[in-house]
């Protein structure tokens, strides 16, 4: 099948699974997985694989490369056989094919190993729970994971690139290494760096990237933008558009040093920030006040010593209704 005048192989989706599709081919992709219930299970099964494959590739000792040949040639055979009898090869067949090549040669991670000579060992998943997590990768790499987060990452980093995928939120400090970029996949957001700190949320239905220090390429669909210290993005799940924003502060770090940093803040993001940290719903009723910037330093403080700060600074009040806390 083809979309966009391109045509969806097997091996385009095994670019998009490891994040290596060009962004006309990840467009492309997307609209045929959603165009009906056999190609959208195509790929959970090849996914399926994929993943499986992960598991067994860190303890292969077969010759990948050879093993990768007889997968296409016994593949080849199919195909031939089919075409001989006038059928189409169907999307099943080809899945069966490839497992049992797969269980037969431990090869592991075949697809990869094609397109991008690889070889990809054990995965490792690490699930922060209810608490934050420091973990070194192996290329020294060291992120932070928040709570209710999860990295899932290669025991050893081989080939052309260094790739992670996150569910939740971390801040990463990424070992600079400019022949093997660090490729990080968070829902259908690709983040690509060098060497460089930021940090990725994603939550409530949006991913949010940050950059402390660096530069970092941050690619959805066919748009793509470059953020550089002290900027940010934000797009939502369901829509592709990237926009660069300006950040004030680093709200973004409290759980990593406790820290609220304002620096002409807007309130609204000092209070978007309060309401997750301490899992309050703070309302403010006089949309005057939404984009008074603050300046100021909160280090382990409660909530009612921050709102006795913000009241005291605008000369507002504070009231606390029916487990709402009002700001007018």
């Amino acid at each position: 099948m083809s979309n966009n005048n391109i045509h969806i192989t097997d091996d385009v989706l095994v670019k998009y699974l490891v994040g290596e599709a060009t962004p006309e081919e990840t467009r492309a992709i997307l609209e045929w997985i959603s165009t009906g219930d056999a190609n959208n299970k195509h790929y959970e099964q090849l996914k399926a694989i994929w993943d499986q494959s992960l598991l067994v590739a860190g303890n292969s000792t077969v010759n990948e490369d050879a093993a990768f040949l007889r997968l296409k040639s016994r593949i080849n055979k199919e195909q031939s056989v089919d075409a001989g009898n006038n059928k189409k090869i169907r999307p099943i067949r080809w899945l069966a094919v490839a497992a049992s090549v797969l269980l037969i040669c431990t090869i592991g991670y075949f697809a990869v190993n094609y397109i991008i000579g690889s070889r990809v060992m054990a995965l490792v998943k690490l699930q922060s729970n209810n608490r934050v997590l420091i973990d070194t990768l192996p290329d020294g790499s060291v992120i932070t994971l928040n709570a209710l987060s999860k990295l899932t990452y290669p025991e050893k980093f081989s080939g052309d690139i260094r790739s992670v995928s996150l569910e939740g939120e971390a801040f990463f400090k990424v070992a600079p290494d400019k022949a093997k970029p660090f490729i990080i996949k968070v829902n259908d957001v690709t983040v690509k760096v060098v060497g460089t700190s930021f940090n990725i949320k994603s939550r409530n239905g949006k991913t949010e990237v940050v950059v402390e220090t660096g530069i970092v390429n941050v690619r959805k669909a066919d748009n793509s933008l470059t953020l550089k210290p002290g900027e940010k993005t934000e797009v939502a799940n369901n829509k592709d558009a990237l926009v660069k924003e300006t950040v004030n502060g680093k709200l973004y770090s409290y759980y990593i040093n406790h820290e609220l940093i304002c620096d002409n803040t807007p309130l609204y993001e000092l209070v978007q920030a309060l309401n997750q940290i301490y899992h309050v719903n703070i309302v403010i009723e006089n949309k005057a006040l939404i984009n008074l910037p603050i300046t100021t330093v909160f280090k382990d403080q409660s909530p009612d010593e921050i709102f006795k700060v913000i009241s005291a600074t605008f000369n507002i009040t504070v009231q606390h209704r029916d487990g709402t806390i009002i700001l007018k």
